[in-house]
């Protein structure tokens, strides 16, 4: 997880993202498909019991086959599409979507479908299944000379279009500033941004990054979007909302960006740390993503069911967290707009259905966590128990538990 990659793929792809939509060419995943999920697949998607005609518009086959009212999607030919003619129809008995599901196309959304039809109806995937292909840099007439990004170009493109252009260089006490709250979330002090100001040479703000990315304020700073995404909170949640001990992970994540942690091990260690070979108690606290679960220790509840719903919501979180998919609606039917069916919901299912917490008030399974001082004390006391039984010549049962007292 090389930061100054990081930082950098970040921002590359939400403005690629931003600057794609410039070009003519309109895509079935980010532009069709969410037209069709909202306007259509109610009656016209995955659910059977629901479906209109025995049409599916989500299935590229289906929606490209003749069917007794003819051809919903006729590639290159919008005006034979029975999709578009029906959208357009003045006939409340044949227009789509119909009065009653109170669903309206709005122009622009009309527009976009006519255009990818006539582009030929390309099908594709949700975007975000989509191989990533390198764009294009523009060559906008706003191109400037001191341009020192493409990310620059495709800003002054997009911004030409809208006849607007960009905003002069921020001066050194602003880009420190910026820099400051950017990597660690709280701003420079005046005497550091007029020492940058007095020097604003790319040396100068190279040391600068290089010191911020140095101290632990950066982990601090950074670790807390990832904790929201991995539900940590200091509480068990529900009613009582009691105070739970695993603070150790929250200090495994921070410490895991200080250190620069490659993304496959960060992702490696909080998914399966305890099943690598000879695990670290470290890369067993990091598995503890898993038990970032709410916890009900109220009279009366089910363990079982609670554990249930603790597997299901990791089941949620880990599909969100690492792949960006809503996996949580297939517990009850086929995904309507991810492709997850409820069978691979539950197949998925399966692979967290073997934990060993079963919603107890102690949170057991739990794992003692020494610190430093607290093993060296340890291995002191184990060591000058060794040398007391060799001297009396008989062990001493009573040892173990005073020394984890």
């Amino acid at each position: 997880m090389n930061r100054r990659k990081l930082f950098c793929a970040v921002a590359t792809l939400g403005l690629t993202a931003a600057m794609a939509r410039a070009d003519d060419n309109v895509r079935f995943g980010r532009d069709v498909l969410p037209i069709l999920s909202q306007q259509c697949s109610a009656c016209h998607g995955p659910d059977e019991a629901e479906r209109k005609a025995k049409l599916r518009l989500d299935v590229e086959a289906d929606a490209k086959a003749k069917h007794e009212t003819g051809i919903p999607i006729v590639p290159g030919h919008p005006e034979q599409s029975t999709l578009i003619t029906r959208i357009n129809s003045g006939d409340p008995k044949k227009v789509m979507p119909p009065p009653e599901s109170h669903k309206t196309l709005k122009p622009e959304q009309l527009e976009i479908l006519k255009r990818w039809i006539s582009q030929g109806a390309k099908w594709g995937l949700h975007w975000s299944f989509e191989p990533v292909t390198r764009s294009e840099i523009p060559n906008s007439k706003s191109q400037i000379s001191h341009f020192k990004s493409p990310i620059d170009s495709f800003v002054a493109a997009k911004l030409a279009k809208k006849n607007l252009a960009l905003q002069p260089r921020a001066n050194p006490q602003t880009l420190v500033r910026r820099l400051y709250l950017d990597l660690i979330g709280v701003p420079p002090s005046p005497e550091i941004a007029d020492k940058f100001a007095a020097d604003p040479s790319p040396a100068a703000y190279e040391k600068i990054v290089d010191g911020l990315l140095a101290m632990p304020q950066f982990g601090e700073h950074w670790a807390h979007t990832w904790l929201d995404i991995a539900r940590y909170a200091d509480t068990k949640g529900y009613e009582k909302d009691l105070n739970r001990t695993i603070w150790p992970y929250r200090d495994w994540v921070i410490n895991a960006f200080n250190r620069d942690m490659p993304l496959t091990q960060f992702t490696e260690e909080q998914l399966a740390g305890d099943l690598l070979p000879n695990a670290t108690s470290e890369q067993i606290t990091a598995t503890a993503f898993h038990r970032n679960t709410m916890e009900n220790d109220e009279g009366g509840t089910d363990d079982e069911e609670y554990r249930v719903a603790a597997v299901k919501d990791r089941v949620d979180t880990t599909v969100q967290a690492w792949m960006g998919l809503t996996m949580g609606c297939a517990q009850c039917h086929s995904h309507k707009f991810d492709p997850i069916s409820q069978q691979e919901y539950y197949q998925f299912y399966a692979i967290f259905n073997q934990t060993e917490d079963s919603d107890k008030g102690d949170e057991s399974p739990t794992m003692p966590l020494p610190t430093a001082v607290e093993r060296a004390k340890r291995a002191g006391l184990e060591t000058e128990i060794s040398a007391l039984e060799a001297t009396s010549g008989r062990p001493n049962p009573g040892a173990s538990a005073w020394i984890e007292e």
